[in-house]
């Protein structure tokens, strides 16, 4: 049974992700040691997530709580990082719903930016640790190189990669026609979300210095101190919003971040310097649901530009790239899961196969010891053979997709007293 426990910029603190990235590679090797139903283990660690991917012995009853402990205390030993700190900050993926996460996580489909590449190289990385250090296994490894082939796929035929960069730049391309000198812009950005790092890296390729950062979620001065901005504090948050010429939203909030409460201006409280036109701010929203309360745009001298007006200028293959990429990676890994049920019976139908063929020898040295010299009773024995075999084979794979094998493993061995051969682990994880 394959087992992910995930801690993620979705689901834990930067700080968190920090520690635990700090000293990862323990992790893995003090797992194995530490349980003795896990079989294999493989620790992806990056600046926004860390996950330990593990293989554990299936008839081990409640194998998955065996196995979360196991992650818990072997984070533990290696990074510091106490199992009740982790409480609400990780989630469990079991069976075939491992498949798609790491599909989704090499294919760039769960990072900060969509489709961004570098966690594809990450996660190759972590399979060569976990070979290096002796800890992967012959369905870790399976899994993670089909994940490679599913994030290459991705790339190839869908617009993924350049659609969670080219929406920031999309939108401020379309903010262009409104602003005269991006360095003389007092910009703020809400959020420190999905595409922040991009939206400030774009800013500053188009010349805005002056960029202040407030996030609803109390992130602001750990992202402003990684990148180099002013923090906004929430108590200075509207008067901040009042002052700036361009606000540019981009947080994972299910409610609006921004509305008239913000931009209603003081009396005598005055947008000077404005390049725009005095008091005229412009309000970019990427956020998805909304972030901006559609409101603002009746303010005098406000305008909204939001996903409603960018789709119209987006090229539809990009507004589609990210369902393109999760049905490519949802058919990977229902591939995966097909291939390994019927992998996983292999060594079943590879018994049957060698008893009946066995047998099978023997009748036809005993028909040519007869006088069988014109072949017709080998042939006939053969044909027969063939035929009697069809059925089983056919039943075995197809109890296999339905994660039945062991019926089938355990049918062999109360009607033959057939013990299939499992295959070498240390040979399957080194090939």
């Amino acid at each position: 049974m394959l087992l992910c426990v995930t801690a993620s910029h979705k689901t834990a603190s930067f700080d968190l992700l920090e520690r635990l990235s700090r000293t990862p590679d323990d992790v893995a090797s003090t797992l194995v040691e530490l349980a003795p139903c896990v079989q294999g283990a493989v620790v992806l660690a990056t600046c926004n997530r860390f996950e330990a991917y593990v293989e554990l012995d299936e008839p081990v009853t409640a194998a998955g709580a065996i196995g979360v402990e196991a992650v818990l205390e072997a984070v533990e030993s290696a990074t510091g990082v106490a199992a009740d700190e982790l409480d609400g900050a990780y989630a469990v993926h079991a069976g075939r719903r491992v498949a798609e996460h790491l599909f989704s996580v090499a294919s760039g489909l769960e990072s900060v930016v969509s489709g961004e590449g570098e966690i594809a190289g990450q996660v190759r990385r972590a399979l060569k640790s976990a070979r290096k250090d002796g800890t992967t296994s012959p369905e870790l490894e399976r899994l993670f190189q089909r994940a490679s082939q599913a994030q290459r796929k991705v790339k190839n035929v869908t617009a993924l990669g350049r659609a969670g960069r080219s929406l920031v730049r999309l939108a401020l391309e379309l903010a262009d026609s409104r602003i005269a000198d991006w360095s003389a812009e007092r910009v703020l950005l809400v959020g420190t979300g999905a595409y922040a790092a991009v939206t400030l890296a774009t800013l500053r390729e188009r010349g805005a210095q002056n960029i202040s950062v407030y996030s609803p979620s109390g992130r602001a001065e750990i992202f402003a101190a990684k990148h180099g901005i002013r923090p906004v504090a929430e108590s200075d948050y509207a008067r901040t919003a009042a002052r700036s010429s361009l606000l540019i939203t981009c947080t994972t909030a299910t409610e609006p971040v921004l509305g008239l409460e913000q931009l209603q201006r003081p009396v005598g409280l005055a947008a000077a310097g404005c390049p725009v036109g005095q008091h005229s701010q412009l309000v970019v929203d990427l956020g998805m649901p909304r972030n901006v309360d559609p409101a603002i745009a009746s303010l005098e001298g406000v305008a909204l530009l939001d996903l409603e007006t960018i789709r119209l200028h987006a090229p539809l293959e990009e507004l589609q790239a990210t369902d393109a990429a999760r049905s490519v990676v949802r058919e990977a890994a229902d591939t995966f899961h097909v291939v390994g049920s019927r992998q996983s019976v292999t060594p079943s139908v590879v018994a049957l196969r060698s008893h009946i063929f066995s047998l099978l020898d023997t009748e036809i040295a005993r028909a040519r010891a007869r006088g069988d010299e014109d072949g017709k009773v080998e042939q006939a024995l053969r044909h027969l053979t063939g035929v009697l075999l069809h059925t089983p084979t056919t039943r075995a794979h197809e109890l296999a997709a339905s994660g039945r094998a062991d019926d089938f493993a355990a049918a062999l061995g109360t009607l033959y007293g057939i013990e299939p051969e499992q295959p070498d682990a240390t040979a399957s994880a080194s090939a």
